[in-house]
């Protein structure tokens, strides 16, 4: 990691992942005036390095192809997911020399702002980050000023059914827990809740997923000094931090499953100790859980504690996902086309009848996030024009489009079923890794080696499908054919 020479403080923070040295050199050269410069170049380190930044990012600036796979997009198309679940307001801007539009449109679907082909010049960049900046500001400040249900915007039943679940749930002092595909706006939920008990208290969100798992029960209730190695001063946790406010955590689902126990019994009796300390504290806030994953089918995998989750879902909203609330995608595109026309003082553009048409038909995979950068990059490029069909698809996820209805509706064949056990014993875990790899690999086939169908189809988020696959292949273990035809 590294960093520029000028101070932080007052410099927004912009990550450069790029496997090449040299065009990590010459980015922090041409860009170290402007930003605080933090590099990897890796998928790891980069999320290291947000880690140790407590999760927030400005920008970012990525590659596609990342080792241990330079020549293929998944790294890079899987980090673009990992860091908006650590900062949702990251603005994020591939620069690629896999520049083939399949993969641009992809990264746009997962939640990039921007896709830049290798070689770039300066002046595109420059113009590209500060473009992604200003967003990023008017968005917080947005966020900061909004009224509670604002933001929640629609029309369609499943949406005024969760607006009236957030009214109702608001002074209650119960766990609420908000379930939701990415991007569907279950931090926008949170807030929304929080600000709806009326009272001018704190609200602190941590993203379960961007904290080390080392590190989760010190983040969470503080430390006093020398409780580890590193730890040279006391430090306050988050429930501490929330104090008679609201405590947001985020991906819920993720919390490791040694540490779902000490979350438990705060919840249980109310208190709870700095690491390294015996004095109790009371906690005062209240929690807010909100994940992508079906936690009970989690409980019954043996991922997640059945007492937490109950716990957790005293109450629970659904954020539904973009492709069920029907017209609301019409409502939304006005409603981002008011307000970034307004802030960026560019003149609305218009859809053409066939585009329409098109909007009105696609599904949006990456839900209201991936709708709103549709809008601000249509605005950028076509301010006061009409844009057309051709224009309009080349925003979207043309493997989606043609894959969602079959690949949800056919149910996966398991591989076999179990009669006997010979008597020299069976290898378990050898067995079972075989088992996730014909799993894997039928959803894959299955969905045409799109791989954020495939992680729907198995119940798992698309970055525990590249984990898996992985640990998979450390183990010798081949998905086959299924992965040569993967539609990144």
């Amino acid at each position: 990691m590294t960093s520029s020479a000028s101070s932080p403080l007052s410099q927004p923070s912009l990550l450069i992942v790029d496997d090449d040295p040299l065009i990590i050199d010459t980015l922090g050269y041409v860009l170290e005036d402007d930003f605080e410069l933090l590099s990897a170049d890796n998928r790891s380190a980069a999320i290291a390095t947000v880690r140790q930044r407590g999760g927030r990012l400005d920008l970012a600036l990525i590659d596609l192809g990342l080792p241990p796979l330079p020549n293929r997009p998944d790294e890079g198309l899987a980090l673009i997911g990992e860091l908006l679940a650590h900062d949702p307001h990251c603005k994020i801007i591939v620069l690629s020399g896999q520049n083939e539009e399949a993969h641009a449109r992809h990264a746009r679907t997962l939640g990039a702002l921007e896709f830049i082909a290798k070689p770039a010049q300066p002046e595109t960049l420059r113009a590209a980050l500060q473009r992604a900046l200003q967003l990023r500001r008017q968005e917080l400040d947005v966020v900061s000023a909004s009224q509670a249900l604002e933001r929640i915007v629609g029309e369609s039943a499943p949406i005024l059914a969760a607006r009236a679940q957030l009214q109702r749930f608001a002074n209650s002092h119960f766990p609420v827990l908000i379930e939701g595909e990415s991007g569907a706006g279950k931090e926008v939920a949170a807030q929304a809740l929080h600000e709806l008990a009326g009272a001018q208290r704190r609200f602190v969100a941590l993203n379960c997923a961007a904290i080390a798992p080392g590190l989760i029960e010190a983040t969470l209730f503080g430390h006093t000094r020398g409780a580890f190695t590193g730890a040279q001063a006391a430090q306050t946790g988050y429930f501490e931090e929330a104090a008679d406010g609201t405590l947001f955590l985020d991906e819920i689902g993720e919390l490791p499953l040694e540490l779902q126990p000490k979350l438990l019994r705060v919840l249980e009796n109310g208190e709870y100790q700095r690491v390294g300390e015996t004095q109790k504290r009371i906690v005062r806030a209240r929690i807010i859980a909100a994940t992508n994953r079906d936690l009970q089918q989690e409980v019954r995998g043996g991922r997640f504690r059945a007492d937490l989750f109950h716990r957790l879902s005293v109450l629970r909203v659904r954020m539904p996902a973009l492709r069920q609330t029907g017209d609301d995608r019409l409502i939304l595109l006005d409603h981002y086309i008011r307000i970034f026309s307004q802030q960026m003082q560019l003149q609305p553009f218009r859809l053409t009848a066939d585009a329409l048409q098109c909007w009105q038909a696609y599904d949006f995979p990456g839900n209201v996030r991936e709708l709103r950068n549709i809008v601000i990059r249509l605005l950028v490029r076509y301010a006061g024009q009409a844009v057309s069909r051709a224009e309009l698809e080349s925003e979207q996820e043309a493997d989606v489009i043609t894959t969602t209805a079959d690949a949800t509706e056919a149910p996966l064949s398991p591989p076999g079923v179990i009669k006997d056990i010979a008597p020299g014993g069976v290898d378990l875990p050898a067995v079972l890794r075989r088992v996730e790899r014909d799993y894997i690999a039928a959803a894959l086939q299955q969905s045409h080696g799109n791989m954020s169908q495939a992680a729907r189809l198995l119940g798992i988020n698309r970055s525990t499908l590249y984990n898996r696959m992985e640990t998979l292949a450390r183990h010798g273990e081949d998905l086959g054919s299924a992965t040569e035809q993967d539609k990144l």
